[in-house]
């Protein structure tokens, strides 16, 4: 790949990030032995195949033209919401802890949600970045903008995924920030967003006990607190220099989804502040060479298709991380590159490509 020196630090910025993620998962899945019929070599193996295949389609992508994107995105944005759609299907789609977001093929299952995020950003950036200055109107920018925010928090809100539907409208935001939306339009975004949770809350009793654990993790301590207690407990447990790989205690049986939402207690717990603080410190860089990238980005769907793209995979971290840390409300959602991952894997990894191909073809230089 003729990557020049932005192109490679992002690289191995994301390669650290894979390796170290790759490390962290192989111990949270020793928590699951015992667990289910799956033994941990299976589940080793295949997030190892995942990483792979996920590596491949980045430097393939990282060595294709980015611009089609542009052409396709629409269309790429209408078969993600079809695709989102095809999980409530009988027969077709499944459910899993009260939600259905998944689609069952048998010999694999996936998570369309993580395609329709990949394909609104995408859609998002193509659509912000023609308007130009028109994206300051009113008729023309803003009223469009919430149009599109309706569509997909409409497909989200009956997928139950209020965690993936967050990260989407951070990343829309950043999108109609980067633009150049008014300041004004993006309070009144903020606003709707904000009226829009308070609905969610009266509608969804566990959106209601996430946010009353949040406030009082004392509240339902074998219930709905009970994740954030074991969580605390982890961290905690690791001091400053932790237990040491594999020694993780609250995996066992403590945990709920010790290699999903919770792996980053299980990494506090066996690396300690000084291991923790360094993959927050690893998320950080990730999201600030990113933003620097995008702001020595001469085209300008390149330029907004990287502030959308870096700001869901970096959102997606620190809310994370935040709801570990009893920062944030619990939401579900994977800590990239080192949760298990199916869907939600691959494509931060093909979005890492895409970074880096408008890095290559349009010279980000730092």
């Amino acid at each position: 790949m003729r990557n020049k020196k932005s192109d490679r630090v992002f690289f191995v910025l994301t390669i650290i990030l894979i390796v170290v993620g790759f490390a962290i998962f192989s111990s949270a899945a020793l928590g699951q032995v015992g667990k289910d019929s799956v033994s941990f070599t299976t589940i080793v193996i295949k997030q190892l195949a995942i990483l792979l295949i996920g590596v491949v389609a980045l430097l393939t992508v990282a060595n294709s033209p980015y611009q089609s994107l542009k052409k396709w995105s629409p269309f790429l944005f209408l078969g993600g919401l079809i695709l989102s759609a095809t999980v409530f299907i009988p027969g077709f789609g499944f459910m899993y802890n009260g939600a259905t977001r998944w689609i069952d093929l048998g010999f694999l299952t996936i998570q369309p949600s993580e395609i329709l995020k990949f394909t609104f950003i995408v859609f998002l950036a193509a659509w912000a970045g023609a308007r130009k200055e028109k994206i300051k109107s009113l008729p023309e920018g803003l009223l469009p903008f919430i149009l599109f925010l309706g569509v997909v928090a409409a497909v989200m809100f009956f997928q139950k995924d209020t965690g993936t539907l967050a990260v989407m409208m951070i990343g829309a935001i950043s999108i109609f920030f980067a633009a150049g939306g008014r300041l004004a339009h993006l309070l009144i975004l903020i606003l709707i967003g904000a009226m829009a949770f308070g609905a969610l809350v009266f509608v969804r009793p566990h959106v209601l006990d996430r946010l009353v654990t949040f406030f009082n993790p004392g509240y339902d301590e074998q219930g709905s607190s009970y994740q954030i207690n074991q969580s605390l407990i982890a961290i905690g447990s690791g001091g400053l220099v932790g237990r040491g790989f594999g020694q993780s205690i609250q995996k066992f049986n403590f945990l709920p989804e010790p290699i999903g939402d919770s792996i980053f207690a299980v990494a506090s717990e066996e690396f300690g502040l000084l291991g923790s603080g360094f993959l927050i410190l690893l998320f950080l860089a990730f999201a600030l060479y990113g933003y620097l990238l995008a702001s020595k980005e001469t085209d300008n769907f390149g330029r907004i298709l990287i502030v959308g793209l870096i700001t869901v995979i970096s959102a997606q971290a620190f809310i994370n991380i935040g709801a570990m840390l009893g920062l944030l409300p619990l939401t579900g959602v994977p800590l990239p590159f080192v949760s298990h991952g199916g869907t939600a894997l691959l494509f931060a990894l093909i979005e890492v490509g895409i970074i880096l191909s408008i890095s290559r073809h349009h010279g980000a230089k730092v």
